[in-house]
């Protein structure tokens, strides 16, 4: 799935390198077949100056879509390249992906108003489709409601519902050809919001990495000293106790409950079951779950519970343990299965 974050990171990286006036290109797979890196959606920038922010592929194909990022600077026209990571005598390289792979890379004006609007409206979280024509670089931005910035009038109709239709069903960028035309629709949704209940010792790690694999992350606990930017500078702090936070201000997330403490893990565990939550997942033992389920009147039918949180990987450290939880949620966020790769003849399904 395209996140909105991704997008914001590659425009913001792009501004940089126009203030030091430097032109640039955005990359953007289109299609995969086979095993890849990355999948249809993920997105890179590149200055002319060789600033570089993402990567499509593990490192194989960046440097030969830099010197097409220039040509398409210099022509002011967008390129379309297909790879094909099977030919291992042209690429001589090695590559571990044996799939094909094409990528749409499309310079970008900072004078370009859509571009400009783009880089507003990517700022507020909320879904976003993007419209690119392959391979000419028409594009339209489309939010879920029907707005839309670009190039509305040269787009049909059709391309414009389907992309609205299927805005929260879209799990990665998809190709649909209209005629004699093609369109990728990428449709980037904002991050997960990800609310820990307590801020011990053993949430630091956990923070940390769920920041990094695309949480927003929320450190819920009443402790200033311990809720701080300091200990969590990846994350916001609510720093109030459960029983006194709003539920309102907190529907559709997800959780993790740690406090280590089991008056506050009842409320916590209350507060998120009151809040429409997408997961909720308990540190502990099963039974302690159970027990505190049964004090404030819940079972573990009553919400999309997880009890003891965490894949079984044997995990020990509290380094150890956050892997284990943030595997978890990313599988239940992609819907996979969590089992070993091992024998699949394809990585990305």
């Amino acid at each position: 799935m395209s996140r909105i974050q991704e997008a914001r990171d590659v425009l913001q990286n792009m501004k940089q390198a126009w203030q030091r006036n430097q032109q640039t290109c955005l990359l953007m797979i289109t299609e995969v077949r086979g095993s890849a890196y990355r999948q249809p959606g993920a997105k890179m920038m590149m200055a002319a100056d060789g600033q570089r922010f993402g990567t499509l592929s593990g490192g194989c194909l960046e440097n030969d879509l830099f010197e097409w990022s220039k040509e398409a600077i210099r022509q002011n026209l967008p390129i379309t390249k297909q790879y094909d990571l099977s030919e291992n005598d042209l690429w001589t390289l090695g590559i571990g992906c044996k799939g094909s792979l094409e990528i749409l890379i499309v310079p970008v004006d900072p004078e370009d108003s859509f571009w400009q609007t783009a880089l507003t409206v990517i700022q507020e979280d909320r879904p976003l489709s993007l419209i690119l024509e392959i391979p000419t670089g028409i594009r339209v931005l489309l939010d879920s409601n029907g707005n839309g910035w670009g190039d509305l009038a040269q787009f049909p109709d059709e391309v414009q519902q389907h992309a609205l239709d299927r805005t929260f069903q879209r799990t990665r960028a998809e190709v649909l050809s209209f005629g004699d035309r093609r369109f990728v629709i990428d449709t980037m949704r904002p991050n997960e919001h990800l609310i820990i209940a307590g801020a011990g010792h053993d949430a630091v790690p956990l923070v940390s990495v769920a920041a990094q694999v695309g949480f927003h992350v929320t450190v819920l606990d009443p402790r200033k000293d311990f809720n701080n930017g300091f200990r969590f500078p990846a994350a916001s702090h609510l720093v109030v106790e459960p029983d006194a936070a709003d539920p309102a201000g907190l529907q559709d997330s997800w959780w993790v409950i740690m406090n280590h403490q089991q008056r506050r893990d009842e409320a916590s565990l209350a507060l998120a079951l009151r809040s429409n939550p997408r997961f909720v997942g308990v540190l502990g033992p099963l039974s302690r779950t159970q027990e505190m389920l049964a004090n404030i009147g819940a079972t573990l039918s009553s919400g999309p519970l997880r009890a003891p949180i965490g894949l079984d990987v044997g995990a020990e450290t509290i380094e150890e343990v956050a892997i284990s939880i943030i595997a978890e949620l990313m599988m239940v966020r992609s819907g996979s299965s969590g089992r070993p790769l091992h024998g699949r003849t394809k990585i990305h399904a």
